[in-house]
C-alpha cells in the first residue's frame, strides 16, 4: 500500500462515508476533507470533521501504518498540534500528540474500495510507456485537453524557476539575466555551462559599452571566452586579439580557460565560435533587447530580431585560421530560432507578466507557442503512435512535461487522466 493512494481516495472522497468510524466506535462524517498540502505539515489542512457529536475544524495526517506518527516525529512537531484525525491503512499504534490524548483514527483499510486498490496497482506495476496505456483510450477529450493545458502551464512554472532565482541574484535587471539565459542556451547543453561562465565573466554592463562597435564587442566575447590566446595567421583575429588586448589592460579582464569549450561531436554551425559571434551580432544589433522582445506581438516579429548573420568572415570559417570549403553565411536557423522561443523568450514572458501582475504578458507567451510548430523528439512520436499528436509547440510542451514529470515518476494520483481511470470505481457498499 502506498500512502500516495490513501490521499487519493481520501481528497476524492472514495468511500462509503456512511461506514465511517473512529478505530473507539464513534462515528465520523467528513463535511470537509481540507485542502491537499504537498509542502511540510499535515496531509490535509484546514478540514471539517464531525467526531460523534462534536464538529472538529483542523488538520488530516495520513500514514500507511500509525506508527508511521512516531516514526516521523510527528508528536513534538508544532506543525501538527492541530491535527484532528489520524487517518491510516494499518492501526497498528495510536497517535497523539504531545500533552494530549490519544488522535481519534480512522481505519482506511476495509473503506477502499478493492477496485480502487486493483486498478491503482495495475497503474503502478504497469511496465509500459506510460502507466494508463491500456486505459487511454478511456479518456475523454474535454479530460485530455484540459491537462494539457494545465501541464503547459505548469512546465513555465517549472523553467521559470532558474530563471527567477537569477533574477533575486541580480536585482531583478531583466535586461542582463535575459542575456545571461539567452547565452547559455546557444550553447546548447555540450557549451551551455561554458556559455554561463562566458556572461558571468563578461556582465551585460560591460558589453554595454562597446555595443556600438561590432568589432570591439566580438573582440570582448572571444577574447574572456579564451580563445584569442593563439599564434594567428588571419588578419581578423589577429586584429581581435590585439583589441582585446587593449581591453583587457584598460578593464582589467580575466579570460577564461580555453578548455573550457566543447568542439567534438558537434556540426561545425553550431561550434561555440559561430555561437558567440552570432551573440555579438543580436547585442550589436537590437538595443535593450528584452525591452523589444516584451513589445513583441508575434514570433514573426521574434524571427526578424535573430534574423541578423555573424560577421562575414564566418562565413568561410568555423574556427579561426581554418578556413571551410563551403561559402556559408551564418545566420541562426529558423529550428534554433524556434528552439529559443520555446525555451528562453516564452518562460521569461511567462514570469515577466507573473512578476508585473499582468496576464496579457503570459496569454501572449502561450500564444506563442501556439503559433510554433509542433517540436519533433522521440517522445512526441512516441505521443503520436499512441493517437496523441501535437498540433503545435504548445501541445508538445504539455506532453513533454506530462510524460517527464507525471508518466515517468507513476504520479497517476495526481493527474486528471489519472484521476478519470480511477474514479470509475463505485465505493464500498
Amino acid at each position: 500500500m502506498k500512502e500516495e493512494l490513501l490521499h487519493y481516495a481520501w481528497r476524492t472522497r472514495q468511500y462509503n462515508p456512511l461506514l465511517l468510524e473512529t478505530t473507539d466506535g464513534l462515528p465520523i462524517q467528513v463535511i470537509h476533507p481540507g485542502r491537499y498540502n504537498q509542502d511540510a505539515g499535515p496531509d490535509f489542512l484546514e478540514a471539517k470533521v464531525k467526531i460523534g457529536d462534536t464538529l472538529w475544524a483542523g488538520h488530516v495526517e495520513i500514514h500507511v501504518c500509525g506508527s508511521d506518527w512516531n516514526k516521523h516525529q510527528h508528536a513534538a512537531d508544532p506543525k501538527y498540534q492541530n491535527v484532528i484525525l489520524h487517518v491510516v491503512f494499518q492501526d497498528d499504534f495510536p497517535a497523539a500528540v504531545e500533552g494530549r490524548d490519544p488522535l481519534p483514527t480512522l481505519d482506511f483499510h476495509h473503506h477502499l474500495p478493492p477496485e480502487l486498490v486493483h486498478r491503482y496497482n495495475d497503474l503502478m506495476m504497469n511496465p509500459a510507456w506510460i502507466p494508463c496505456l491500456p486505459f487511454l483510450h478511456q479518456v475523454d477529450e474535454l479530460t485530455w485537453t484540459g491537462w494539457l493545458e494545465r501541464m503547459v502551464v505548469e512546465r513555465l512554472e517549472r523553467k521559470t524557476g532558474d530563471i527567477r532565482n537569477l533574477l533575486e541574484n541580480i536585482q531583478w535587471d531583466w535586461e542582463s539575466a535575459f542575456y545571461q539565459i539567452l547565452a547559455s542556451h546557444l550553447g546548447m547543453k555540450v557549451n551551455k555551462d561554458a556559455f554561463m561562465e562566458l556572461t558571468r565573466r563578461t556582465p551585460y554592463h560591460t558589453l554595454l559599452k562597446y555595443r556600438d562597435d561590432l568589432f570591439q564587442l566580438e573582440a570582448l566575447l572571444f577574447g574572456q571566452a579564451g580563445m584569442l590566446n593563439e599564434d594567428f595567421h588571419d588578419d581578423y583575429p589577429v586584429r581581435l586579439q590585439k583589441e582585446y588586448r587593449y581591453q583587457q589592460k584598460k578593464l582589467g579582464l580575466t579570460p577564461m580557460p580555453g578548455h573550457y569549450w566543447n568542439f567534438l561531436r558537434l556540426r561545425p554551425s553550431n561550434f561555440p565560435t559561430i555561437r558567440i559571434a552570432q551573440l555579438a551580432r543580436i547585442i550589436h544589433t537590437t538595443e535593450h533587447l528584452f525591452s523589444k522582445i516584451v513589445a513583441a506581438e508575434s514570433t514573426k516579429e521574434i524571427h526578424a530580431l535573430f534574423s541578423h548573420a555573424a560577421n562575414q568572415y564566418w562565413a568561410d570559417h568555423y574556427q579561426f585560421d581554418k578556413p571551410s570549403s563551403v561559402h556559408k553565411v551564418k545566420r541562426l536557423g529558423r529550428q534554433l530560432v524556434e528552439n529559443l522561443i520555446i525555451n528562453v523568450l516564452v518562460p521569461f514572458l511567462f514570469i515577466y507578466g507573473n512578476s508585473k501582475g499582468q496576464d496579457r504578458y503570459r496569454d501572449k507567451a502561450l500564444v506563442w507557442l501556439q503559433e510554433l510548430p509542433p517540436e519533433k523528439n522521440s517522445i512526441i512520436a512516441q505521443w503520436t503512435n499512441l493517437r496523441r499528436p501535437a498540433d503545435n509547440a504548445l501541445q508538445t510542451q504539455a506532453l513533454l512535461q506530462l510524460k517527464q514529470q507525471h508518466c515517468d515518476f507513476k504520479r497517476c494520483a495526481h493527474c486528471a487522466i489519472g484521476h478519470k481511470i480511477l474514479k470509475q470505481v463505485n465505493p464500498v457498499q
